[in-house]
């Protein structure tokens, strides 16, 4: 009983410095807020895409102990000047009128979960997903070293996010990572889609601070950032 007290004293006094690590990180360049253990680096990259062309992208990524977590942005805006310059043309480029272009950017989601997929030693979780209606994909992996990733991909704005928390062996889940992403505009106004009566999608912006986002998605950790967005 002894040894108890003293692992619950360690656990409470030990979870407000455990909060004060996470911070909601926005970025005006991708149009992005998510939670991140500290401030992210960046790096820059280029991302081979499912058709033959190379997009410029980004790698946001921060630490927590072995907990390791990332989010990369590929920016597809320029997609049709990109594949007009490839020298790697194929016979599938040939027909006319047919759009591999466009296609490259709408199959991008299905191409990053292919991808996950093949490196995994399992699939444990595999369905389709949303952030504010943003269409996306969620995977729950296990690699071949034990450790488990939580992966969230979403398209918006012809930008990709895939946000990628990954946990040794037995190690908690790290689900709340990806689920504290969220779009922004340029006046660092949430974004969520509407869906019409034909089922297309719009988006439109929601105003919402990050008192109320955090409060919804962390539960306790609603103290962690109590700024609003735009602060």
């Amino acid at each position: 009983m002894k040894y108890l007290y003293i692992l619950l004293f360690s656990l409470v006094f030990s979870f407000p410095a455990f909060c004060q690590e996470w911070e909601m990180f926005h970025d005006m360049d991708d149009l992005f807020s998510i939670n991140f253990p500290g401030k992210p680096e960046i790096e820059y990259i280029s991302y081979p895409s499912e058709y033959g062309a190379v997009f410029p992208g980004k790698i946001y990524s921060a630490s927590r102990g072995s907990n390791n977590f990332s989010l990369t942005v590929i920016d597809y805006t320029n997609y049709k000047e990109i594949h007009s310059q490839r020298t790697n043309k194929t016979e599938a480029d040939a027909p006319a009128g047919y759009t591999y272009d466009i296609i490259d950017v709408l199959a991008s989601i299905a191409y990053a979960a292919s991808n996950y997929r093949k490196k995994s030693k399992e699939v444990t979780l595999d369905i389709w997903a949303h952030i504010d209606r943003i269409p996306g994909h969620q995977l729950q992996l296990t690699n071949h070293d034990g450790s488990r990733s939580f992966i969230g991909i979403f398209l918006h704005n012809k930008k990709l996010y895939i946000a990628d928390a990954t946990v040794p062996e037995n190690y908690p889940p790290q689900g709340h990572f990806q689920q504290s992403l969220r779009f922004i505009d340029s006046n660092q106004n949430y974004v969520r889609y509407d869906y019409g009566e034909d089922h297309n999608t719009g988006w439109n912006l929601i105003q919402q601070n990050a008192e109320e986002r955090q409060g919804w998605l962390l539960g306790d950790f609603a103290d962690i950032d109590r700024r609003t967005l735009g602060d």
